[in-house]
């Protein structure tokens, strides 16, 4: 092969991997697997000929290009990335990608949690006693007389201690449902249904001594994220468990190694938001001076900034 005909042939490829490179070094976090791997066979085919040039045609203007290009390759395909940058890459590409492939089991999760809800609101509503067996008799009596049991508790607990309580307990539900799914994914499922119809009976028993409204109230800032949270990371429970009992192609040890470190992912990414809404529930959810209409704008604006980071629509779609 002459000089001329092996430029002819090669350079498109040299072009398109030289902007498929700076795009790489430009915005890194759009690049999906397939696009890594593209980009690592060109870059053993700039290699390929990069030898061929230094040995047939050194000297010239194509083997000076492709050395600038492999030192270039080599330089970002092989480059090690700092912590900083792994934990940025985490919170913009890899939870994102994982709680994406989340989101058909999700919309079970909330399915199933919606259907428990209304039914204990029904019974509870039927049956105000029911409310007896999830807040106990002292907070019963305290709706009898029109007082909300959370009114006593903070008003004894520090901000600061009922603080790390709350985000503690609400880790050890999400852990709980996340970890259930190794048992075929019925522990998640346990735990989705039973916050679901808990949550429908305390506010059938709170309607019916007229105190819906303020229990709507004081939950508006935090309770939309934290049904979220638990939603998700039951979801990423309950995949899992489809991993262990589905049968497909893939190979199950392969299926469940896949879907563990989704879960794992997933779990790992909802924490962080559960020591925030540790704070919003402390600090905020007590205030009765601040306007209900306050508190659930900064629900929804909680809920909202969690699943844009969670979606993270810059984040191309990934290719399968």
């Amino acid at each position: 092969m002459n000089y001329e005909r092996f430029v002819r042939l090669r350079r498109p490829a040299w072009e398109t991997f030289d902007r498929e490179i700076e795009r790489a070094r430009r915005r890194p976090h759009t690049l999906l697997y397939g696009d890594l791997e593209r980009l690592a066979l060109q870059y053993r085919l700039i290699l390929h000929d990069h030898a061929l040039a230094a040995a047939r045609f050194p000297g010239t203007a194509a083997a000076r290009q492709l050395a600038t290009l492999a030192l270039l390759g080599t330089h970002w395909l092989q480059r090690e990335r700092g912590g900083g940058a792994g934990l940025r890459c985490f919170f913009n590409r890899t939870f994102p990608l994982a709680f994406r492939r989340q989101l058909p089991a999700l919309l079970v999760m909330l399915a199933l949690f919606g259907c428990s809800g209304l039914l204990g609101l029904f019974l509870a509503t039927a049956r105000p006693s029911l409310g007896t067996a999830f807040l106990g008799p002292t907070a019963m009596e305290g709706l009898r007389e029109g007082r909300m049991w959370t009114k006593a508790v903070f008003s004894v607990v520090p901000p600061s201690v009922a603080s790390s309580a709350i985000a503690t307990n609400n880790m050890g539900v999400a852990i709980t449902a996340w970890a259930g799914g190794a048992a075929a994914g019925l522990g998640a499922l346990y735990v989705t249904v039973m916050n679901g119809f808990m949550l429908g009976a305390v506010f059938g028993v709170t309607a019916h001594f007229g105190l819906a409204g303020t229990l709507a109230a004081f939950i508006a800032a935090h309770g939309p994220l934290e049904i979220t949270l638990i939603l998700v990371t039951a979801a990423a429970g309950v995949s899992m468990g489809r991993a262990v009992v589905e049968a497909t192609d893939q190979p199950r040890r392969e299926a469940l190694r896949e879907a563990g470190r989704d879960a794992t992912v997933v779990l790992t990414g909802c924490l962080p938001w559960f020591v925030l809404l540790g704070v919003v529930e402390a600090f905020l959810s007590p205030l009765e001076a601040l306007p209900a209409v306050f508190k659930a704008v900064l629900g929804l604006v909680l809920l909202l900034l969690f699943l844009t980071a969670a979606i993270n629509p810059s984040l191309p779609k990934e290719s399968r």
